[in-house]
């Protein structure tokens, strides 16, 4: 009776097992049929950081969705692999891809929970695997079937993939607050540091992180980040990864974050940097630049990029104290002031590329002294400072500042200040500077400004200051800001009549010259800076005293097509340009292309490329872009047994005739040396450029260059605005070159511009541009192509039509200005 009992027993028993087998194997199978391809796993590319490197490798930016940089398991310490193997899988080596006992507990705990009612939410200690299963491939749902679903994945990931792959995984994906992602990242993130200098303490509190990175936050819940570490720091030492000393001493330790990356970024490259990220994202989408992980070496010098800057800011400056003082940017109201002013001082814009600026609020002012609040320093917790340092200015030490200017109905005024207290007043937000332990009076620039430097054989851009301050104003005046280049264009205009029979020494009539337009456009009658005629003048002499009747003549001769089609070529203009006012540089560009036009001339008139970047590689180290175009085949020769050295194949257009390019040359050296820049002269070295200033001088230009360099500077309004008279491309912008190339020549820059093979140089007189007699004075060399020479008597050529018809005649002005040597300057 009890044998066939319990024989009936075990047979309900064993259907019962069975029908259980099925239903789980069925179960099993549905969810087997829900589970995503793994796969995947072996063509993962995370979002990765995307960095931008100075031409010495120094790093300028990083742009990136999630902070992270993907590491190779073989670039990972062992010291951090074995701490988030102490803090999150101790078994890891050992199991299958799950861990049974971790898995029976979690399951014991999930079934509890539901037979007494309790909120039923599945837990457990997952192992690295399953992990990598959940945030690869699934949710984060707290359920049973996800549960199992992840643990039926890591199975298949364990078979599929050796151990070191799947800790690759891992240690590259997980996140740990502060926006990093993967442990590279958040080692630069919390320590600025690469993986390979952390400390024991510190890959313990990064393998703390992943759990719950909010809950253990270095500075929000300090002790409970302290806790977690020291538990793994102890994880570690029971593991046998190091010693109970190290544990003991790691543990004494704080947290030693520091969220502030210091002396990361080259200083002063963030124009440039802005301008490479457009390129990118103009190049390869939004996603490239953010997630692509691109490696981008550009061509930017970094010594020579805080020179431009240096240059450039102070020759805004200088203008701008000389308009006077415009008013504080800011202001705090009383109450602020009362309550914490400084609290609201550091909430007001800081210019962080101005590091030897600081903000300050006027906390009282009398006639000769200003009570100031400095700002206070941001702590590393991202907190404020509780101290409240105070200073004072001087106003003798802001003499400038007397002068008052501002803007009224869109007109500038001035004034002028008797006492302190007409300058400032309490709650104003100011900048100021500490110069010798006193604080002086600091203000942004209203005028804006330019420097580009380029290297005229290659293209590459060397340094670029697109204004004052990056952080004040992000728009980029060398690349964005289209102005009229003024008599900065006429070398072009010169260029195309070289190259159409005229020579140096050619003689054009500067004198009165009108023409109808037509229509209801009246009649167009320019004149030079100054209002005087020189009367027949040397082409020579037209452009180094940037003479405008003579290149308007000019344009009108060889018609202006073909002017337009000039400059196309060099890349100034991507449109045809009408109308003679065009031939004065009327019509706007940037200071990039005139840099880039100008190289052209420089290098012997070879067609090149600006380039900010030399070269861009993907993720994985290949090279996707690069600037140089020019073989060398040659090159990779494995050892040398005599042949000839290596010659690079100079693919790219000649533009313009070489004999032509070192003619206008040779005539803007003479624009340094006795024309509307005679102030570059200083430079001691042969330097050729051209000045530029528009009507109302609202625009002023000087581009000019050595052998090997070509700089372009302009200063300008960002609305265009006079500057007032006076204020020229000679007075502004070329001292800023000057300044700016005195720094940064190489050793090599007293070398001589490159005469090309055909040119002929004779002695003339300078003014008249006739072969010169012996002992004759004011002679100078000129460059003639083959089959030119020198005039032995004065001929003014060009114009034969129009002087017949009597429409242009030298007036007794004109005349006694050619006797006399004398003309107006542009």
């Amino acid at each position: 009776m009890i044998l066939r009992l319990f024989g009936y027993l075990f047979g309900i028993g064993t259907v019962l097992l069975l029908v259980g087998a099925a239903m789980v194997f069925l179960y099993a199978k549905d969810l087997e049929a829900e589970l995503p391809d793994y796969e995947v796993l072996s063509r993962y590319e995370p979002p990765v950081t995307t960095r931008i490197h100075a031409a010495d490798g120094g790093l300028m930016a990083e742009y990136a969705r999630e902070r992270r940089l993907y590491l190779p398991i073989q670039a990972i310490p062992d010291l951090l692999k074995q701490a988030f193997i102490s803090a999150e899988d101790k078994n890891f080596y050992r199991h299958g891809g799950v861990d049974f006992l971790a898995l029976g507990n979690a399951a014991f705990a999930y079934g509890e929970a539901k037979l007494s009612g309790r909120d039923a939410r599945a837990r457990g200690a997952s192992t690295i695997t399953q992990q990598v299963a959940k945030n690869f491939l699934l949710t984060s749902d707290r359920t049973a079937d996800r549960k199992i679903k992840e643990a039926m994945l890591a199975f298949r990931i364990e078979e599929a993939y050796s151990k070191e792959k799947i800790l690759e995984l891992y240690l590259n994906e997980i996140f740990f607050g502060l926006g990093s992602y993967g442990v590279a990242g958040a080692s630069l993130a919390y320590f600025d540091k690469s993986v390979g200098d952390l400390d024991v303490h510190e890959v313990a509190y990064l393998a703390s992180l992943p759990k719950a990175p909010n809950n253990y936050h270095p500075f929000r819940h300090t002790d409970r980040a302290i806790e977690r570490r020291n538990w793994v720091i102890g994880r570690m030492a029971i593991n046998g990864y190091i010693t109970d000393a190290q544990a003991s001493e790691a543990q004494a330790k704080t947290l030693g974050v520091r969220t502030e990356r210091k002396n990361t970024f080259v200083a002063s490259g963030e124009y440039f940097s802005e301008e490479v990220r457009r390129e990118i994202i103009d190049r390869y989408g939004n996603d490239a630049l953010y997630e692509g992980g691109l490696s981008i070496r550009t061509t930017l010098e970094p010594d020579m990029q805080a020179k431009a800057k240096a240059a450039l800011s102070r020759g805004l400056l200088t203008y701008d104290r000389k308009r006077g003082y415009h008013g504080a940017f800011d202001t705090l109201t009383p109450e602020e002031i009362a309550d914490d002013w400084g609290k609201a001082l550091i909430e007001k814009k800081a210019l962080r590329d101005r590091p030897e600026w600081t903000q300050a609020v006027v906390l009282d002012v009398n006639e000769s002294t200003a009570r100031i609040g400095i700002r206070p320093e941001r702590l590393i917790n991202q907190g404020i400072s509780d101290e409240r340092a105070e200073g004072s200015i001087i106003f003798e030490d802001a003499q400038w500042a007397r002068k008052l200017t501002n803007r009224e109905g869109g007109k500038r005024t001035s004034g002028k200040a008797e006492t302190f207290a007409d300058v400032l007043k309490p709650g104003d937000v100011i900048h100021v500077s500490n110069k010798d332990g006193r604080w002086v009076l600091e203000q942004v620039p209203e005028v804006g400004g330019a420097l580009v430097a380029m290297d005229p054989h290659t293209g590459r851009v060397l340094a670029l200051a697109g204004g004052f301050s990056f952080y004040d104003s992000q728009f980029n005046r060398a690349t964005q800001a289209n102005r009229q280049p003024g008599s900065s264009f006429k070398p072009f205009v010169y260029a195309a009549a070289l190259d159409n029979g005229y020579t140096p020494s050619s003689v054009v009539l500067d004198g009165p010259f009108k023409k109808d337009q037509g229509g209801t456009l009246g009649v167009w009658e320019p004149k030079n800076y100054g209002g005087k005629y020189a009367g027949p003048s040397t082409l020579r002499r037209g452009i180094e005293k940037s003479r405008n009747l003579m290149t308007v003549r000019l344009a009108n001769d060889m018609g202006m097509p073909l002017i337009s089609e000039y400059a196309k070529r060099f890349g100034i203009y991507d449109k045809d340009i009408r109308g003679l006012a065009s031939s004065l540089g009327s019509r706007e560009t940037t200071v990039l292309k005139m840099v880039t036009a100008y190289s052209v001339l420089a290098n012997g008139g070879k067609s090149i490329k600006p380039s900010l970047i030399d070269r861009i590689q993907d993720r994985y180290g290949k090279t996707i872009y690069r600037h140089e175009e020019r073989t060398c085949e040659a090159c990779q020769a494995e050892k040398w047994d005599g042949q000839a050295e290596p010659a690079l194949i100079d693919n790219r257009d000649q533009v313009l005739d070489p004999m032509t390019a070192y003619q206008i040359t040779s005539m803007m050296e003479g624009v340094v040396q006795r024309g509307t820049a005679t102030s570059v002269a200083a430079l001691g070295v042969p330097i050729a450029g051209k000045t530029g200033t528009t009507n109302d001088e609202k625009d002023a230009w000087f581009v000019g260059y050595s052998p090997d360099m070509v700089v372009g500077v302009f200063v300008g309004y960002d609305r265009p605005e006079p500057m007032g008279k006076g204020n020229t491309g000679g007075g502004l912008a070329a001292p800023i070159f000057t300044e700016f190339m005195q720094a940064s020549m190489s050793p090599t820059a007293a070398i001589d511009f490159r005469v090309p093979n055909g040119i002929k140089l004779f002695p003339i007189n300078a003014k008249t541009g006739l072969l010169a007699r012996p002992g004759q004075p004011g002679v100078i060399m000129e460059a003639f192509k083959p089959g030119t020479k020198p005039p032995s008597k004065q001929t003014v050529i060009g114009f034969k039509s129009e002087m017949l018809r009597g429409q242009l005649r030298v007036n007794k002005e004109a005349q006694e200005a050619v006797q006399q040597g004398t003309g107006g300057l542009f």
